[in-house]
């Protein structure tokens, strides 16, 4: 019929895809539906492990309300606030210059900037348990070497987005003081650091989200702080001491996602 299209000069509602796209689709769904029956739950694993979890369940509750045990719960909390502020405040002052020296078109050292770059890459290719692993072996147990591995973690977290905001930075101030011969060091301080002060107090405060969580996983490997001590009620089968610690580990995360998330949006 007249004015009606014809199939042909219909869109397609796919996109044509191409035969590499097409292989490698298969080649991943191949080795997704394999890692799938080797590592995934199996629905009677999931059957036969549910009356030990319940039994575990029943004799974490009710969690120590002891005041001793909390008291002492209490410092190690404080410690592990400690580790993570500490920790976060140092990374995030040594990744200012190391970021500076990496980014791309502004690093004083530009025929070497991959030496801090590989090195950003590194702290944050390094899993955190590995680095208090490392730290722990070094300094001894303890809070030191959990705050060492906070440090080493904020680089690795800080260092690569302070360079990326450093190499997005407004040209044109940076550009008005190079012509009237202004050095590196000034052009960063006086125009890169202020356009990008509201990325950095993001990133800071994310860095330190992320360092309260680290550090009390660290505690497991001997590195201070609340999971040290939740490490040993598992290892002297004190369940009850252990579901206190975690719903305190749970009150600390999101206490300081909400205040992070405050600060975020006041500083925006």
């Amino acid at each position: 019929m007249a004015g009606i299209p014809s199939s042909s000069a219909t869109p397609s509602r796919l996109p044509s895809v191409s035969a590499f796209s097409f292989t490698m689709f298969i080649a991943f769904a191949a080795v997704f539906l394999v890692s799938l029956g080797q590592v995934a739950p199996s629905p009677e694993k999931l059957i036969s492990g549910m009356p030990r979890m319940l039994n575990l369940v029943d004799r974490m509750l009710p969690p120590n309300t002891d005041p001793a045990f909390l008291q002492r719960m209490g410092w190690r909390i404080l410690e592990t606030l400690q580790i993570a502020l500490v920790g976060t405040v140092i990374g995030v002052v040594v990744s200012l210059p190391i970021a500076w020296l990496s980014a791309r078109g502004i690093s004083p050292i530009s025929a070497f900037r991959q030496i801090p770059k590989a090195l950003v890459s590194l702290c944050r290719t390094v899993p955190d348990l590995v680095w208090a692993l490392l730290f722990v072996s070094t300094v001894g147990l303890g809070a030191v070497a959990g705050t060492m591995t906070i440090v080493v973690d904020t680089v690795g977290f800080c260092g690569r987005f302070f360079a990326e905001a450093m190499e997005e930075a407004d040209k044109k101030p940076q550009e008005a003081l190079k012509a009237i011969g202004a050095s590196r060091l000034s052009i960063l301080c006086g125009c890169i650091l202020p356009d990008i002060m509201p990325t950095l107090i993001n990133s800071s405060l994310f860095a330190l989200e992320k360092a309260v969580r680290s550090s009390v996983v660290l505690g497991l490997v001997g590195a201070g702080g609340i999971g040290q001590e939740l490490k040993v009620a598992f290892d002297l089968f004190q369940y009850q001491n252990a579901s206190a610690i975690i719903l305190a580990i749970f009150a600390i995360v999101v206490t300081m996602e909400f205040v992070t998330d405050r600060l975020r949006t006041k500083f925006q």
